[in-house]
């Protein structure tokens, strides 16, 4: 008896049959033809940057003692540096990983045979975004891998410990970019019946972001905060709403959590008045400990903001009508 009691908890768990969505959705990606485009494009952009990083840092003959954090930011011309690469294209991957997620299932006509199996819509939306998010994961950790084994044959010497844990939280913070414009094309693949219009719709709100939102951003503040006589406080007021209104991009905190984490020497991500400095060695790196405070309030808005796209995603469609 006790044993047909938890067998029958067990089947009315709501989470049923997750391992089995995420296991099928990192398959489908992994082996789809979309994946290995993707894939192709991002290692070729990821070790033509991480060349020219290196013959960047080899020319300047520069003697910074955290010359494997300049893999990710030096730059030489056409090429980006490569956290500027992925602030540009993690986004394009992760939408295009979910676009078709939901409303896929519902042009194909399986979303019926999918929830007629003991799999709760719980467990199949959450899988759908899990599988996708542990897809993306496995994908840059294979590209940070291969950054650093680029840096490790051109520059000839290996990181140093708060290098490879700079390093690291750099990688956990992309991927948590990543997972905010996931979650946002989860939510337009649940309220968009086509593909095509969650892809697009997707891809607006990106191009938004990237392209609009600063100069919107520009307008607003002189048009709420004018400056009127010409005082300081006039101007740090400007600085100040400039600064909390471009925060409010997706966009901006992965950029300042960026600089933050690969260039230990900044002290600050906002407005930084002379008397701050006080006691303060200029130049001097900061701990690790100190930079992820410094970065620890992107990091969590950008979490909590996927949180609240996957929450409303999850009431879309447990309102959505499943038709046999």
């Amino acid at each position: 008896m006790k044993r047909n009691h938890k067998q029958k908890a067990r089947e009315g768990s709501p989470w049923t049959g997750l391992s089995a969505v995420i296991g099928k959705e990192m398959a489908d990606h992994l082996t789809s033809a979309r994946m290995r485009i993707l894939e192709i494009l991002i290692i070729l952009t990821a070790a033509g940057t991480g060349y020219a990083a290196i013959q960047q840092i080899s020319s300047t003959n520069n003697q910074d003692q955290f010359l494997f954090l300049r893999l990710f930011t030096a730059a030489r011309e056409p090429l980006p540096a490569f956290a500027g690469f992925l602030g540009f294209l993690v986004p394009l991957v992760s939408i295009a990983l979910v676009f078709d997620a939901i409303n896929g299932e519902f042009n194909r006509r399986t979303i019926s045979r999918i929830i007629s199996q003991p799999i709760y819509r719980d467990a199949l939306l959450l899988g759908k975004f899990l599988g996708a998010f542990f897809t993306l994961a496995l994908v840059l950790s294979a590209i940070w891998l291969l950054i650093f084994g680029i840096g490790l044959l051109g520059i000839g010497v290996p990181p140093t410990l708060d290098e490879l844990l700079r390093s690291v939280l750099f990688l956990v913070a992309t991927i948590a970019y990543g997972g905010f414009w996931m979650a946002l094309g989860l939510l337009f693949s649940t309220i968009f019946r086509q593909s095509a219009t969650a892809a697009l719709a997707s891809i607006a709100v990106w191009l938004f972001f990237t392209a609009f939102w600063e100069m919107l951003v520009s307008l607003a503040v002189q048009t709420f905060l004018p400056i009127q006589f010409g005082f300081l406080e006039e101007f740090l007021a400007q600085a100040k709403l400039e600064l909390t209104l471009s925060r409010i991009s997706p966009n901006t905190l992965f950029a300042e959590s960026t600089v933050g984490l690969l260039n230990p020497s900044i002290r600050s991500l906002g407005l930084l008045l002379p008397f701050e400095l006080e006691g303060a060695i200029l130049g001097a790196p900061l701990p690790v400990g100190q930079s992820l405070l410094l970065i620890w309030p992107h990091l969590t808005g950008l979490i909590a903001i996927t949180i609240i796209l996957f929450a409303f995603s999850y009431i879309v469609f447990q309102r959505r009508e499943i038709r046999s």
